[in-house]
């Protein structure tokens, strides 16, 4: 199995790498995903969040209200970092479980946003960041996503500057392309990832 940790800035794209990858056999860990899974209604993590951050971050239906949390923890690192407290060790328990669960040749795809900011790239046999420049995230969160200017600049402000996310790569894939390079380039990526999921393994040094 290679354990692969994936990560990009919002707004860079990293979604679209994921889904190419997947659409070549890799298997998929997205954190986002199980983020939404451990708050969900009746979850002890939402109990913990509404504890944390009151009643009020919850809609009529009683799911978490998303974009209301989201609008109070990017704009103070302070209960950002309480949430994250509370939702990150939910996540890396229901992420081990997957990849326990995947077939042992597998490449494994952890999809992981703030990989850079939890210092969690040793966790993975290679780290591959999704790069585009803060101008292209800027346009993709207002144009794309329908985020006002100030929102997305503190949704980007809130994560690992670019310089600290490049840091933490083994690869890099440039994301200011067109979609037709960005797949050439992707698929040459999943020919390394392949490539070393079945690589020999070396005996330890003695």
């Amino acid at each position: 199995m290679l354990k692969v940790g994936l990560t990009g800035g919002i707004g860079a794209g990293k979604s679209e790498v994921s889904r190419l990858l997947v659409g070549y056999g890799a298997v998929l860990i997205d954190a986002d995903r199980i983020a939404r899974e451990v708050v969900a209604p009746g979850t002890p993590g939402l109990a913990a969040v509404v504890e944390a951050f009151g009643a009020d971050v919850l809609g009529a239906d009683g799911a978490l209200d998303r974009p209301k949390l989201g609008s109070i923890v990017f704009a103070d690192p302070e209960k950002l970092a309480v949430l994250n407290e509370i939702v990150h060790p939910l996540v890396g328990r229901r992420s081990r479980e997957l990849e326990t669960a995947a077939a042992d040749d597998s490449v494994v795809i952890h999809d992981v946003p703030l990989l850079a900011e939890n210092a969690l790239a040793a966790l993975y046999d290679l780290v591959i960041v999704v790069d585009a420049s803060p101008e292209t995230q800027l346009d993709r969160l207002v144009r794309l996503r329908g985020m006002t200017e100030d929102d997305a600049r503190a949704r980007m402000a809130a994560q690992a500057t670019r310089e600290k996310r490049l840091a933490v790569a083994d690869i890099v894939i440039d994301n200011d392309v067109p979609l037709e390079a960005l797949e050439r380039r992707v698929r040459d990526v999943w020919a390394e990832l392949v490539r070393r999921a079945h690589a020999p393994q070396q005996p330890p040094q003695e």
